[in-house]
């Protein structure tokens, strides 16, 4: 017995959305670590512990451009009777031999300057004539203008506390102190973390590489003409782009035409690229379903109807030297895309070895009765969802090639097998797809 037909048991059963998850996600397992410059990490997630080896900032620097002082020295510094202090020269970021501060003495210093040895907090240079003997805005031209000399003098206007402007040492996070967990997707500000405390690489699961084709010869290129009976194709877009937004390196292959031998073709090409393979259309019944025909007759996928709606026919496998998970999903817009979202998006994220694999649902009050939902089927509709009032309103029909309410929704309304009809008012779960 194949791989397909032992996942398929009963071909003539209904399996319910649940089992057909567990089914796909029995089969994959996290992709392996590797180490990976910081920019390529981005969007990948971490597999180990970072643990700071340096304290952040790594000495005490100033937050301001201004003067570097003792405190005694300005305690009694006021507008009308400023302190007169010796400049002792110029402290600048990046600065490496720093002159020491003794009594009435002072440094210039810049932001982001290491404080120079016995100084205990930093005038801001708004604070002083800035070495001019003339007011604020003289004494911040002055500052940004030429060094200052050895010997120069500056007036300050207003006393300093200990520490003020000064950014000490370990104050973001000290040596030995977790910086971030396993797990964690790395976004800007984690990867701009790892640069600050020196990694050049990290330890991650890659992406995974995920490529998308629709079947079907009715399909033409957006932006080229239609000829009779023809439609562009949608779905390879919006599940390519629903695969990145996931987490995934994705490609789109395009159109293949129903053809038995170019779609098997098309599939071996990918091989070599692909962590996932996805397609759209020709899983049903119909004279041309080629994907259901080819690969369900090579026994290497699996095809089976499930009890739910939009989206009730269903192909998963494992194929290619290599068993890279098939997910089949049906050709209707709407249909493919809620697939996507229960089927897909789980394995993308279980092959980054998140734990969060599936979106969480939320409680919502419907705004509008939904009726007609077929018994025995867990519906998906379309809705338009605010949190803040947690209330959710219904979003066009229940059709599945309705593509412009499903570009309109930002959640998917989950009816029960068991329910029928939703009074408004009623509390329903939905999906947020935000």
């Amino acid at each position: 017995m194949n791989d397909a037909t032992g996942r398929a048991g009963h071909q003539d059963r209904v399996w319910s959305v649940a089992e057909h998850l567990d089914d796909v996600l029995s089969t994959v397992a996290p992709l392996e670590p590797i180490e990976l410059p910081l920019l390529e990490a981005q969007g990948c997630a971490l597999v180990e512990e970072i643990t700071v080896a340096v304290a952040l900032p790594p000495f005490d620097n100033s937050s301001m451009d201004g003067y570097a002082v003792r405190v005694a020295d300005v305690a009694a510094a006021t507008e009308a009777s400023p302190v007169t202090l010796t400049v002792l020269g110029d402290v600048a970021a990046g600065s490496g031999e720093l002159p020491e501060v003794g009594p009435g003495q002072a440094a210039r210093i810049m932001t982001g300057a290491p404080v120079p040895p016995g100084a205990e907090a930093v005038v801001p240079v708004e604070w002083t004539d800035g070495g001019t003997g003339r007011g604020p805005a003289a004494a911040m031209r002055a500052h940004s203008a030429a060094p200052q000399d050895a010997g120069g003098r500056v007036r300050v206007h207003r006393p300093a506390a200990a520490g003020a402007h000064i950014r000490a040492r370990g104050s973001d996070v000290h040596e030995g102190e977790r910086a971030l967990t396993a797990g964690t997707v790395l976004g800007p500000s984690q990867i701009g973390l790892l640069a600050a405390l020196g990694r050049g690489t990290v330890r991650v699961r890659p992406r995974p590489r995920v490529v998308v084709m629709s079947t079907g010869s009715e399909l033409v290129q957006p932006g080229e003409a239609l000829g009779p009976g023809q439609i562009h194709d949608s779905n390879s877009f919006q599940l390519t782009a629903a695969a990145r937004a996931a987490g995934a390196i994705a490609y789109r292959v395009g159109a293949v035409a129903d053809d038995a031998e170019i779609l098997r073709a098309t599939l071996e090409d990918q091989f070599a690229r692909a962590d996932v393979l996805v397609t759209s259309g020709g899983v049903s019944v119909g004279a041309y379903d080629v994907v259901k025909e080819t690969l369900a007759a090579e026994g290497r996928v699996a095809f089976r109807r499930l009890a739910m709606q939009p989206g009730k026919p269903q192909g998963f496998g494992l194929v290619g030297p290599d068993r890279i998970p098939l997910l089949a999903l049906p050709g209707n817009p709407v249909s493919s895309y809620v697939s996507f979202e229960l089927f897909v998006r789980p394995v993308i994220r279980a092959l980054m070895g998140l734990p969060d694999v599936h979106r969480p649902t939320a409680p919502a009050r419907l705004t509008a009765a939904i009726a007609s939902s077929p018994p025995g089927k867990r519906q998906f509709l379309r809705g338009s969802y605010d949190p803040a009032a947690g209330t959710v309103t219904p979003v066009g029909g229940a059709g599945s090639h309705l593509i412009t309410a499903m570009a309109q929704a930002d959640a998917l309304i989950v009816v029960p097998e068991d329910t029928t009809d939703i009074p408004p008012g009623e509390t329903v779960d939905v999906l947020p797809l935000g």
